[in-house]
């Protein structure tokens, strides 16, 4: 019989975030490039420059580089540098079918019949989510990085409300891999109004437990914010291949 491991010490909920490390600084920095198009996609570029531009050395640039390269978002060629990875439209639409499947099928199961204890969290959620989505157009968020983390946190929401452990895993890796498109979805005021719009259309079905017709909603408003990404998303690339 071998000896239990003594408990980890409690997590103070107010101790300061613990401090990056110059790796993880560049990788935020070129996520954040790549996200923005400031690095476009097909863009060449070499380990040296990434460092000059940053003003640090090659070891942190590589390990950014090598942890981006795993998340599909750069890749490397052997004595000729990087690229970022250039935009492959039928991946994104089969991440996209897939992302209207995941969260259709929690729309279901979030509008059907649920233990007392569960149903309670989940009419508490969907109070929530009507707090921020239910809003006339005056009160509503017009910033598009909030725009960004709102409309992703509504449904990892719902996806979490579902209960399902695996299901939530791989919906967090679609969103992951679909983001650099995605969040471009806020550039234009009549997406941020139709965003709005569509999800309180979502949440109000799931009140009123028709989960049936919150799923036809989830899924038409996915396949419509498809559409916007990929037509915004050419019309960014036209742009850089026309300078």
């Amino acid at each position: 019989m071998t000896a239990s491991s003594p408990p980890s010490p409690p997590v103070d909920p107010a101790a300061p975030p613990a401090k990056l490390s110059r790796a993880d600084e560049v990788h935020a920095r070129l996520r954040d490039d790549i996200f923005e198009f400031r690095m476009p996609p097909g863009e060449r570029f070499t380990e040296t420059q990434i460092a000059e531009r940053l003003a640090v050395s090659r070891t942190p640039v590589r390990e950014a580089l090598m942890r981006l390269q795993t998340e599909g978002l750069v890749r490397g060629y052997f004595r000729s540098g990087w690229e970022v990875v250039p935009i492959d439209f039928n991946r994104f639409d089969q991440l996209y079918e897939l992302r209207a499947l995941l969260e259709g099928h929690a729309a279901e199961v979030i509008a059907g019949a649920a233990p007392p204890e569960r149903e309670a969290a989940r009419a508490a959620m969907l109070d929530r989510l009507a707090d921020i989505w239910c809003r006339p157009p005056e009160a509503r968020e017009r910033e598009t990085s909030v725009l960004a983390r709102l409309d992703e946190s509504f449904h990892s929401g719902l996806i979490e409300a579902a209960g399902n452990a695996e299901i939530a895993r791989v919906h967090a890796e679609v969103t992951d891999r679909i983001r650099i498109i995605r969040r471009l979805d806020f550039g234009y005021a009549q997406r941020i109004a139709a965003t709005y719009d569509e999800h309180a259309a979502i949440v109000r079905a799931l009140q009123r437990h028709r989960g049936d017709q919150a799923a036809l909603l989830i899924r038409a408003h996915i396949r419509q914010s498809q559409a916007e990404v990929r037509k915004i998303t050419l019309h960014r690339l036209h742009s850089f291949g026309a300078r």
